[in-house]
């Protein structure tokens, strides 16, 4: 599965982040990762250290005010 632009990603060390930038086509990716203190730090990664990539799912909202 190809990584695109701004994908939730999942690492191997259990950290989640958005990607930022693709190097060299997948090579590697610049991910911004919340750290414990929540705060961002940038990183960049390669494939082997990707565990998953995170699919979100759009749902409808209502409001009773």
């Amino acid at each position: 599965m190809k990584i695109e632009m701004f994908q939730k990603i999942r690492l191997k060390s259990g950290k989640v982040g958005r990607v930022v930038e693709i190097f060299n086509e997948g090579e590697a990716y610049m991910v911004d990762l919340m750290s414990d203190d929540g705060e961002y730090e940038q990183k960049t990664i390669h494939p082997p250290d990707i565990k998953s990539i995170v699919v979100e799912i759009d749902k409808p909202f209502t409001s009773t005010a």
